[in-house]
């Protein structure tokens, strides 16, 4: 398969709306499926909606890596799963602030309020439907994916741009960022 380009934050095709699948069980939405796992193992990342490969297709592709779905009691890690036509369902109004990285906005990180429980649905590449109940990161990586079908990157979700600066440095001082802020929530 290829290793696909990802377009970075500019790009007009990740500032609108991705066109509906017709057809998921098609040659070419295969190969293009394939070609975007491909280009997620290679990148490092854990999702990548196909808007983010020059593609304007309502496809994404992600997983819940083990060491981080071990903060979370109740969800285990996924494997790869592949939405076509995904749609999200918030259950509740509850929300959480946390971290987020993406690969259309390298080297960048910021804090984003994202529901902590929603359902999700999708078709599958066989054509079939599927929906999934998801909490805590799980429900923060299909939020944020799905919003790049909607021409939405993470920055316009935040609600505090002193949360936002490059990864190395927030990494490094995330606790300090935390301590600073004794009044707000706590984020993860």
């Amino acid at each position: 398969m290829a290793i696909l380009k990802i377009a970075r934050m500019g790009h007009p095709i990740l500032h609108r709306r991705a066109d509906p699948v017709a057809d998921a069980t098609s040659y070419d939405v295969a190969v293009l499926v394939n070609n975007m796992i491909d280009t997620l193992a290679d990148s490092g990342g854990i999702g990548l909606a196909a808007p983010q490969v020059h593609e304007s297709k309502r496809i994404v592709v992600f997983f819940v890596p083990k060491a981080r779905a071990e903060g979370d009691d109740d969800e285990p890690p996924e494997d790869v799963t592949v939405m076509v036509n995904p749609v999200i369902e918030p259950l509740g109004d509850e929300t959480e602030l946390g971290w987020e990285a993406c690969l259309s906005v390298p080297g960048l990180m910021g804090a984003v309020p994202r529901h902590t429980a929603i359902k999700y649905s999708w078709t599958g590449l066989d054509g079939q439907p599927h929906s999934r109940e998801a909490n805590g990161f799980h429900a923060r990586v299909v939020q944020h994916e799905c919003d790049h079908l909607d021409g939405i990157l993470y920055p316009m979700r935040m609600e505090d741009m002193t949360l936002f600066g490059f990864s190395e440095e927030t990494n490094q001082n995330a606790e300090l960022i935390a301590a600073a802020r004794p009044d707000e929530e706590e984020f993860e």
